[in-house]
């Protein structure tokens, strides 16, 4: 008889509540934090080297630089959260609790233990018809979800409910593409859901 080791790694918590500004139009969902050591910041995409926030900068401020404060190694939370809301643009993870295989942020060593609420999400965001993905493993997770097929890059499925699920490319720097190619991705979702 086997023993399963997996068990006896710790299962983490998401550290943040969904971020949903009031008008939402798009729900962008990555799987899980890094551990807390690589955060700039308390809050989503947090690791100084992650393009997330240098992709935001650029299609909305034209500066992949715009939300980052090169001085202090960090991102600037309050432009940031600003940003957002302006935009229209909810925030939130696919996982709420897992367990990392290697100790490490690679979405390949993670074991995902509960996945979020998804209904509950958007029921309470309900001008929010679109979801996307900023990754393979995120986007497996939303499929499992929402019982659909996971879309190709920069494509989307359309769920029975008529929910749009979208997948973008992984805004990790281990995802080897260019900040502006990666963006373009994302500026072609924002257009189609008319907030770019």
């Amino acid at each position: 008889m086997t023993m399963d080791t997996n068990n006896f790694l710790p299962v983490e918590n998401h550290p943040w509540e969904p971020f949903m500004p009031q008008g939402a139009k798009v729900l962008i969902m990555g799987t899980f934090p890094p551990g807390a050591h690589r955060w700039s910041m308390d809050f989503y995409y947090p690791n100084p080297t992650n393009d997330f926030w240098r992709i935001m900068g650029l299609l909305f401020l034209g500066d992949k630089n715009a939300l980052y404060i090169p001085e202090e190694k960090r991102f600037d939370l309050d432009a940031i959260t600003r940003l957002m809301t302006e935009r229209h643009i909810a925030l939130s993870d696919t996982v709420r609790k897992a367990r990392r295989l290697k100790g490490n942020a690679s979405d390949k060593f993670l074991e995902v233990v509960e996945p979020v609420p998804l209904a509950a999400l958007l029921a309470s965001m309900p001008e929010c018809h679109a979801v996307a993905t900023t990754g393979e493993k995120a986007s497996e997770v939303l499929a499992s979800i929402t019982e659909t097929d996971a879309p190709g890059m920069g494509r989307h499925v359309v769920a029975d409910d008529g929910l749009e699920i979208w997948r973008m490319p992984s805004t990790s720097r281990a995802y080897p593409l260019a900040v502006e190619k990666k963006a373009a991705y994302y500026e072609a979702m924002f257009r189609h859901l008319g907030i770019l």
